[in-house]
């Protein structure tokens, strides 16, 4: 199993904030986890929610725990699977949040090395900022935008 370092886990958490910033948008919370789901690095903007480090953590989490990006995550959730999606929920303790903004981190062997979660403004933004990170880290991001 592969992992997001700290270095490269801080350089995701700086870029995506400074795409928040460059882009306008409200204050973001970045959550960095490994493949096994711990924890590697955070920051939570000024300003930002109370709950964004939850959210974001579940975006995270719940990438982690189904294999797939946020946005596929949110499309099955929204293609009428509320019995599954309450199934998962009791599951995970009620840790997941099936939106995009949560982004799979994904080696050069295509191995998953952890995830991204972003809270803060639309996930839609939140998901932009998080492929900025991922990208200047030198990963691969993995939306869910092309399920495979």
């Amino acid at each position: 199993m592969s992992n997001v370092t700290l270095a490269q886990a801080s350089t995701i958490v700086d870029t995506a904030i400074a795409k928040g910033r460059a882009l306008s948008l409200h204050p973001l919370t970045v959550v960095v986890l490994d493949a096994g789901g711990h924890m590697v690095a955070m920051k939570r903007e000024d300003k930002s929610g109370i709950l964004r480090a939850e959210i974001a953590t579940g975006k995270a989490w719940g990438t982690l725990g189904m294999g797939f990006g946020g946005r596929e995550f949110a499309r099955r959730a929204a293609g009428g699977g509320g019995l599954f999606l309450t199934a998962l929920m009791q599951a995970s303790g009620g840790r997941i949040v099936p939106a995009p903004g949560g982004v799979l981190i994904r080696d050069a062997a295509g191995d998953i090395a952890g995830a991204v979660g972003i809270s803060g403004d639309t996930s839609d933004k939140d998901e932009l900022c998080a492929v900025a990170g991922i990208e200047a880290a030198g990963l691969r991001a993995d939306t869910g935008e092309n399920p495979g």
